[in-house]
């Protein structure tokens, strides 16, 4: 296997060069391959350039590394996939386009079938008239190759290879064996919840074919990246970094994270655009992209914050929606070490507990606020339950609630009961710990969350009815907003980085009611932000300043055991 890695990819971003790393390919069939492509023209520009006089050297660096990655002894294509993310306007779905019909003229396989897909019929449409606009500008290509339009196929009249043109389904995905595939725009099949199959199916398709290749070319997502959008992007980033191995060449014009995460935020400043629009000057212009940022930025910083995803490819974090949580702003700088509730018994002097959701269409959250000795930091970890029918019922939140169920944030369960069961055998865990105030010790949302203090208070369980405290929500939760707000600006909030809570609070949306600010599931969302709402209502019972109802003498300061 080849090492595909690009570790100084930053460097080479930053001094104009190639991302495509030095590789051992056979650079005859790679210029080939550079060769058949720079003849076609490019039917929607004026003039109709061929792509050799208008195309950009950047993607000639991965056609040749394509294409010149075929073993000649074997036949067996190293570079198995492609994972390009590059920004809007950087003639992403023509380039695509035009390097399909290269792989089509280029193929020597009988009657090869070739897909190239896209989440949106628009997209599709006008990666199928570029290529065959320019067919229809070659007197050889069009002898060549037969268009069937009505189709959106073209075939090769010599070797009968098929290129077909479709908008992405999983029923007409599922099933086909190819020989190559280009997916374009992979971000938006992240949100569909059969896409994870249909991948799979697609890529089990290529298994008889050693020359098959799979190329997705993409922006960034104008959410927060999920499903075989989250999973493929992070793979290229791990290749890419030289942290895993596997046949995928990834070419990524996307900021480094230093210039993400910087509070100055470079990332923002015009001058450092070219960074990550390879394309620039031929299908981009850096003026006119500046004025239709500042048009967004007219509009707020989450509409700013949006047109960045899919121009600049920043990708979409926390305090991103229009009315976000301002506590949303500091919640990625407050994740400073793994939890567990055996780090929370360990670390702290008392917990409180708050529990929220669990109707059938939502999630049922718990979280843990401990009291960290000696610090006195508020140390916060998280953990929900959502029952089988929500994937059902919801199947837009299937992919990501997938994803935080790999993650370990999240239990599916396949009947009413055993999440209950399972929350309070963590809270009975804690207690039994002698964490838990003697008053205000668990804090629950009003509504719906009978079964819960029934199950807490059995007599095996030992939790008394009056240690249950119900929170009241909307405005008279405002306390508890402003200093949770508060204390992850100081840092004195703490939690373990947990994909679930990264997820809700970055779904929050405050309403004000009058001098007060409320965050609630009816603008919100339901089944999106109930950890939240967990741990609201375990901060409103840490501002109280509880006392642990015994404490642990194992793990207090100056026992001698």
């Amino acid at each position: 296997m080849w090492d595909l890695s690009c570790r100084d990819w930053e460097a080479r971003m930053r001094a104009g060069r190639s991302l495509v790393p030095d590789l051992p390919i056979d650079r005859e069939a790679g210029n080939r391959a550079v060769a058949v492509m720079d003849r076609l023209r490019l039917a929607d520009v004026t003039g109709t350039p061929t792509f050799g006089e208008a195309g950009g050297e950047w993607f000639r660096d991965i056609v040749r590394a394509l294409f010149g990655s075929i073993d000649p002894a074997t036949k067996r294509r190293m570079i198995e996939e492609l994972f390009l993310l590059v920004p809007k306007k950087n003639s992403k779905t023509t380039n695509g386009a035009l390097l399909m019909l290269t792989a089509l003229l280029l193929n020597e396989r009988p009657r090869a079938p070739m897909l190239l897909t896209a989440p949106m019929q628009k997209t599709a449409d006008e990666a199928f008239s570029a290529i065959s606009g320019a067919i229809a500008l070659d007197p050889v290509l069009e002898k060549k190759l037969h268009v069937r339009d009505h189709l959106k196929v073209i075939v090769h009249r010599e070797t009968g290879a098929r290129l077909e043109v479709v908008t992405f389904d999983p029923d007409i995905i599922t099933g086909r064996k190819v020989v190559a595939a280009l997916i374009d725009e992979l971000h938006v099949l992240g949100k569909m919840a059969r896409a994870a199959k249909a991948m799979v199916q697609l890529r089990g398709g290529m298994q008889p074919f050693p020359e098959a290749f799979l190329a997705t070319i993409t922006t960034q997502s104008d959410d927060p990246p999920v499903g075989v959008f989250a999973e493929d992007l992070e793979r290229a980033r791990a290749v890419r970094d030289g942290k895993r191995q596997s046949p995928v060449l990834p070419v990524l014009y996307e900021f480094p994270m230093s210039m993400q995460a910087d509070r100055a935020k470079p990332w923002r400043d015009p001058a450092n655009w070219g960074l990550v629009t390879p394309n620039v000057g031929r299908s981009i212009d850096i003026e006119r992209l500046t004025r239709s940022a500042t048009d967004e930025e007219q509009k707020g910083e989450a509409a700013f914050r949006i047109w960045a995803s899919q121009h600049l490819n920043i990708q979409i974090g926390q305090a991103l929606a229009a009315a976000g949580w301002a506590g949303a702003e500091f919640w990625e700088r407050r994740a400073e070490m793994v939890l567990s509730p055996e780090v929370l018994v360990e670390r702290c002097e008392v917990v409180t507990v708050g529990i929220d959701g669990g109707g059938l269409e939502d999630l049922l959250g718990l979280v843990l606020v401990g009291r960290e000795r000696g610090s006195r930091r508020w140390l916060a970890w998280a953990h929900a339950w959502a029952h089988e029918i929500v994937l059902e019922r919801r199947k837009e939140l299937e992919p990501k609630l997938r994803d935080l169920e790999k993650a370990g944030d999240l239990t599916i369960v396949e009947l009413p009961g055993q999440d209950v069961e399972e929350v309070a055998d963590i809270v009975c865990q804690v207690d039994a710990a002698g964490l838990l105030p003697e008053k205000h010790a668990i804090g629950v949302d009003p509504a719906g969350i009978g079964a819960i203090v029934d199950e807490l208070t059995i007599p095996d369980r030992g939790i008394l009815l009056e240690r249950i405290v119900a929170v009241s929500q909307g405005w008279k939760l405002n306390g508890a907003i402003g200093t949770a707000e508060r204390a992850l600006a100081g840092g004195t909030l703490i939690h373990g980085g947990q994909p679930l809570m990264a997820w809700c609070v970055g779904n929050a949306k405050v309403v004000p009611v009058g001098n007060a600010k409320i965050i609630t599931k009816q603008v919100s969302g339901s089944a999106k932000i109930d950890p939240l709402m967990a741990l609201l209502n375990a901060v409103s019972l840490m501002s109280l300043n509880p006392v642990a109802r015994r404490r642990n003498s194992i793990y207090d300061e100056g026992v001698t055991i």
